[in-house]
């Protein structure tokens, strides 16, 4: 057992600084001195993204070890599957294993705010207890092989606009109800050994340096018992972040917020004390995760052809059939079938970011086609460059539509359309392949539509096609995987974790979405997702939920364990479900709970438990779902915890939250506590009108008021959050927005893809100022952008001044320094 207080006090300040940060962009600081090892982490939430080669400056450029593409969180989430969620942990533990990758960053449990986020293809859900289930279940078997986790990124992070800077403006029980649970979940059920802290202000107070989140909450409350790391590029102020709780800085800083926890100590602003906890927090995290690599079995290898076909298993359970008219799915075989959109061959089969990975082994829907010698006819129907239709590949289309029995056509978001570093404009596909879809449908009424995306989309041609099989991101396998779902050697079993809405201006968030330049209202409050379709009552496109399947269930039978409880029991509920089809089936039954007369108010329905079973044709099960006081509870503001109001519950079970097929009511007795009538004015935890102030009236019309037009920073305001694309104040600073763009396309291969371009250049024109230093790893000094915030700010002078000693001042790289080599 490793003596941590010893070594603590064996470490001089210096070195208690320098554990505080990483050395490179992926390894923590060691100690030669002190034999303190380095500890590496990679990006990982849906596989191993290691890098070949260590960046001075980047990060999502650079190749990168090849390993399994694991479909994303987007599609794992629709298998409403814990132990495939455990699968899929315990396989990309391996390959961690496998690259000596010693922590894995992931899972991003932030929820779906809004369908417009560019990153929500990474995150699970817009319900936070599905959310913590599935997240719960993959941070346990990940941990279980000896391999880390990071639990990200918090919180409140729901867009990609001006992420670093912008302060997600939010009332306390939204947080809560909300934002909250699915790290909550987390934390108690599996302990990760890292949290990720968020890049944005939460409250006004940035995630890196937020007491209240890092401290009162994570480890007060829950009982974290890990470190909290930073987003890479997230820390704000180092100093008040020790102080509020962050332990670790990621990437380095090339030692730049090291000196300035050193100074703090020397000059009394920071206890020594402060420091030693975080100190000590770290060193308890690098020698567990090295003593963790003396368990693995020497010459380890992973087995990389066996994941692959857990990928496809994740893939068809993660498919959602959406519409299956005339029962047109699955195919038969021996028909002539055309298969129409670039799409067929060039799967988008993972997002784009951080999370991209290079796959050991990637089979698009054609290559699987060619693998088993099936015969088809292809058109390519459009580029996946732009949205602008190519009448030349249109028309090739439509001639081979005309020849088939059916047309397989796969269309969807394009990369341009949605990663990380920018959220998308709006929910709809390419105008290319919406065009082309009615051209298609013209020559033959056979159309089945197949769906890439991370996201809803719209679809204003659903009533004219067969069939739609939305695949999301299928990760490396997702051709196989759609060959079995549209031939029927799999039946469909995926559920949507998230509403599709007819129209984006359905979204509560509609008007109240990115904003800035400071902040961003979360005005809907709790009503997120089909928390707010269900209780307005608004028409969707698809619910939460939802999914068809070549079968077909009935349920019967619910039965509550008892009719009447206390705030402090918990509740068996079981009901029985046959499959009442002719093949085999697995259903997702959904446990919602209501509360019928609320003091506060609620919401229409709540997910509060789920059950994936697997039935053969003919065959019922009874199954079962225990609730617990939270499934009752709301967040008293008042008492700043969880309250259960008696009163009348109904228990609902469904095959989505539009349809429910059995309900029961339980009483529920318990304390009474005083509760805040929502009649009466005043959020609690910001002022800003929040929808649990008003009625349902009220509220709808709240979300129609027009906001003022984001309003651009001037001379006076610029400081180290304000952005590159701000700086159009000064000359330096225009010279800057310039350099920073050229600089983001230089460095980029010259064979780079639109949407990697237009990812970089909206990354920096969102680049906070503190960035140009902290993510430079020493090549632009703090002294340059301190007297470029000079000079923009009215400053002439001073601001040249320090601009020009900067550059011509000496950088001396940490990783270069003898005590800190790994």
């Amino acid at each position: 057992m490793t003596d941590i207080k010893s070594i603590v006090s064996k470490l001089t300040l210096e070195e208690k600084c320098a554990l505080c940060s990483g050395v490179t962009n992926w390894r923590t600081t060691p100690i030669v001195s002190q034999n303190i090892p380095s500890i590496f982490v990679a990006d990982g939430p849906h596989g191993m993204r290691k890098e070949i080669q260590n960046a001075e400056v980047a990060n999502i450029m650079q190749k990168s070890q090849p390993a399994t593409c694991f479909p994303p969180a987007v599609t794992l989430a629709s298998t409403w599957d814990t132990k495939l969620a455990a699968k899929v942990g315990k396989e990309i533990a391996i390959e961690a294993i496998d690259q000596e990758v010693d922590v894995v960053l992931g899972p991003g449990v932030n929820i779906k705010r809004n369908p417009l986020c560019g990153r929500n293809f990474e995150y699970f859900s817009e319900d936070p207890y599905l959310t913590g289930e599935l997240s719960a279940a993959y941070v346990n078997a990940v941990q279980k092989e000896n391999v880390g986790t990071s639990l990200k990124h918090f919180a409140a992070n729901n867009q990609e606009y001006r992420r670093l800077t912008l302060s997600s403006e939010v009332d306390e029980r939204a947080l809560r109800e909300i934002y909250l649970p699915g790290f909550e979940n987390t934390i108690k059920k599996a302990q990760p050994y890292t949290v990720m802290c968020c890049y944005n202000p939460v409250n006004g107070v940035h995630g890196s340096e937020n007491k209240k989140l890092l401290t009162d909450i994570l480890r007060d409350e829950w009982g974290f018992e890990g470190i909290v790391i930073s987003d890479w590029g997230a820390v704000n102020d180092r100093v008040k972040g020790i102080v509020a709780g962050l332990d670790l800085e990621m990437p380095t800083a090339n030692g730049s917020n090291d000196k300035a926890i050193q100074k703090a100590v020397e000059e009394g602003n920071l206890d020594i004390k402060d420091l030693d906890k975080v100190v000590e927090r770290i060193l308890k995290f690098v020698y567990k995760c090295y003593e963790n690599r003396s368990k693995h079995k020497k010459d380890f290898k992973a087995d990389y052809d066996k994941h692959y076909e857990t990928a496809c298993e994740v893939a068809t359970k993660g498919a959602v059939l959406l519409k299956n008219e005339d029962n047109i799915l699955p195919l038969a075989k021996g028909k002539k079938i055309g298969v129409i959109g670039k799409l067929a061959k060039e799967m988008r089969y993972q997002g784009s970011g951080s999370s991209r990975i290079v796959p050991y082994k990637l089979t698009s829907f054609t290559d699987y086609l060619d693998e088993i010698n099936e015969e088809y006819l292809y058109a390519d129907g459009y580029s996946l460059k732009g949205d602008k239709p190519n009448k030349v590949l249109m028309k090739e289309a439509v001639e081979i539509a005309k020849e088939c029995d059916t047309v397989l056509l796969f269309i969807g978001l394009t990369d341009e359309y949605e990663s990380e570093g920018f959220d998308r404009d709006h929910i709809e596909l390419p105008h290319s392949h919406n065009v082309l879809v009615n051209a298609i449908r013209e020559v033959n009424e056979n159309v089945v539509v197949v769906l890439s995306g991370g996201s809803p989309m719209g679809m204003p041609w659903v009533d004219n096609v067969k069939a739609i099989l939305n695949m999301y991101l299928a990760g490396c396998a997702g051709g196989k995987a759609c060959y079995k779902l549209l031939y029927g050697e799999v039946t469909p079993s995926g559920k949507l974790a998230e509403t599709f809405p007819i129209s984006l201006r359905d979204n509560p968030a509609y008007l109240y979405y990115q904003m800035g330049p400071q902040t961003v209202e979360y005005r809907e409050s709790i009503f997120v997702g089909y928390r707010y379709f269900d209780t307005a009552q608004k028409d969707v496109l698809f619910p939460f939920g939802y999914g068809l399947s070549y079968t077909t269930f009935v349920y019967s039978n619910l039965e509550l364990e008892k009719s009447e409880i206390t705030d402090k029991d918990t509740l068996k509920v079981s009901f029985s479900i046959k499959n009442t089809g002719k093949v085999d089936g697995e259903e997702i039954a959904q446990v919602y709970v209501k509360d019928n007369e609320s003091t506060i108010f609620r919401e229409e329905k709540a997910l509060k438990g789920f059950v994936k079973v697997s039935l053969k044709a003919g065959e019922t099960k009874q199954v079962s779902v225990t609730l617990d006081s939270r499934s009752f509870s709301f967040y008293n503001t008042l008492i700043n915890d969880w309250t259960v109001e008696s009163g009348e519950f109904t228990i609902m079970v469904g095959a989505s939250s539009r349809d429910i097929k059995l309900s029961q009511t339980v009483k529920v007795i318990a304390e009474k506590v005083k509760i805040k009538d929502y009649r009466e004015v005043a959020p609690v935890y910001y002022k800003l009108p929040s929808a649990a102030d008003y009625s349902l009236t009220e509220f709808e019309e709240l979300m129609e008021r027009k906001l003022p037009d984001n309003t651009p920073l001037k001379k006076g305001e610029i400081d180290y959050n304000a952005t590159v694309g701000d700086l159009d104040v000064c000359v330096p600073g225009r010279f800057l927005k310039w350099a920073v763009q050229t600089f983001s396309s230089v460095v980029l291969p010259k064979d780079s893809s639109e949407y990697l371009k237009k990812m970089v250049k909206l990354a920096a024109l969102n680049l906070p100022l503190r960035n140009i230093y902290t993510m430079t790893n020493g090549a632009v000094p703090k002294k340059v952008v301190d007297g470029l915030i000079k000079r923009c700010n009215g400053y002439p002078f001073q601001g040249w001044g320090m601009i020009i000693s900067g550059l011509l001042s000496k950088r001396e790289r940490k990783d270069q320094n003898p005590n800190y080599k790994f």
